[in-house]
């Protein structure tokens, strides 16, 4: 486990404010203790400085995981955030839309949303923006990237897809093996 490099901070806080605005700050300064982010196996984990105190007295190969995973870095330098943030994007995120109950099921699959299963979405929503996908009854399902601004959502045919799915929910059972 290893502090971010200044590279992998600007990827990790750039895909974080795509979803979450501003209120990346949030994340770190929090009332019930400090947090930070820390490197470990191409992994990027979300971990209170206790923990990470505790962490440091194990080898680096027999330390599978702290904290929170919030996602992967490849390869080629790109940041691929993980459903097991989503517990802490939810709460900030600046753009939400929700799901028909009947729509529910196919984004859990890994299907993108389309207009017909849209029941809301927050105003002043822009394309490509990153948004928490919720259900009607307020329960994050997971996150996605809009392909249609709100206005253009509005006057959408019920086939066009409106958000691209990036992680939902179901992940948990599908990956089970490879989610940290």
């Amino acid at each position: 486990m290893r502090p971010l490099t200044e590279e992998e901070t600007k990827l990790v806080f750039e895909k974080l404010s795509k979803y979450i605005g501003e209120n990346v700050r949030m994340l770190i300064d929090r009332p019930d203790g400090t947090y930070c982010f820390r490197f470990h196996r191409e992994r990027v984990y979300y971990v209170s400085q206790d923990i990470m105190k505790r962490a440091a007295s194990v080898s680096r190969k027999q330390l599978v995981s702290m904290g929170t995973c919030f996602g992967k870095v490849s390869k080629s330098m790109k940041f691929h955030l993980n459903i097991t943030a989503l517990d802490f994007l939810a709460p900030y995120a600046k753009y939400k839309v929700w799901v028909k109950p009947g729509s529910e099921q196919s984004f859990l699959y890994g299907n993108h949303v389309s207009k017909a299963g849209l029941g809301r979405i927050t105003e002043n929503a822009g394309r490509y923006q990153g948004v928490v996908v919720y259900s009607m009854a307020d329960i994050p399902l997971g996150f996605g990237v809009t392909a249609k601004s709100t206005q253009e959502c509005r006057h959408a045919d019920p086939m066009t897809i409106v958000v691209f799915h990036q992680a939902d929910v179901g992940q948990y059972l599908r990956n089970e093996d490879t989610l940290l």
